[in-house]
């Protein structure tokens, strides 16, 4: 168990409503590797707020989660390409006071639809998970479909056998969607999400300390 001291270093999340995976994740990884460094999450109503913490406390890194994802940008220094492209972060690192933008989502939903070598796919929600995942789609060559509030009826009529979730909907693969989907889902409480919740973790993980899990 590490000792917290004044060399230990700090990292955390913020959302609207704090969650604790990312704890539980991060704080194994750091005491499995030796790293005198914490992870606590936050709930914020302010993203400047809360980033503008980051310089003050020398918070070395922090996840961002929804809301705040396309916010963040902001209130950051620099940003990695795909950030840009996406134009949402999950992932901001503090470089000696210097915060810069980075998307784990986009590396870890990359992966996963690599695997499934799939030529077409109906994304739920445009917020900015979602546009990780159209960011990632767009690399890998498959063609997607959008369905928003304004055009949910189209979820009855589906143009694809898979299905992405990228809404905080929850049960909409059991209760709207026909059995013979294959259905994504990215709430962290689900199969896939907690699939591709660690993925991502192991990303942000890396680019935290250097080491690859």
């Amino acid at each position: 168990m590490t000792t917290i001291d004044k060399d230990t270093s700090l990292y955390c999340s913020f959302a609207e409503v704090a969650g604790s995976k990312g704890c539980a994740f991060h704080n194994a990884m750091f005491n499995k590797y030796c790293i005198n460094a914490i992870y606590k999450s936050f709930s914020v109503k302010d993203i400047k707020s809360a980033i503008d913490a980051m310089r003050v406390l020398d918070i070395k890194g922090a996840g961002i989660t929804m809301p705040f994802k396309q916010d963040v940008l902001k209130f950051v220094d620099t940003m990695s390409e795909s950030v840009s492209l996406i134009g949402a972060s999950n992932t901001i690192i503090n470089n000696n006071g210097k915060l810069h933008a980075e998307n784990t989502d986009f590396l870890a939903v990359r992966d996963y639809l690599s695997e499934l070598r799939i030529n077409d796919i109906t994304i739920l929600g445009n917020g900015g998970f979602s546009k990780a995942v159209q960011y990632a789609c767009k690399c890998l060559g498959i063609k997607m479909y959008i369905i928003t509030r304004e055009n949910w009826s189209d979820i009855y009529d589906l143009p694809t056998d898979t299905v992405f979730n990228c809404t905080p909907v929850e049960n909409i693969g059991t209760v709207d969607l026909p059995t013979c989907i294959n259905f994504i889902d990215c709430i962290v409480t689900t199969k896939t999400g907690k699939e591709l919740a660690l993925r991502q973790a192991k990303y942000q993980f890396k680019l935290y300390t250097g080491i690859s899990i």
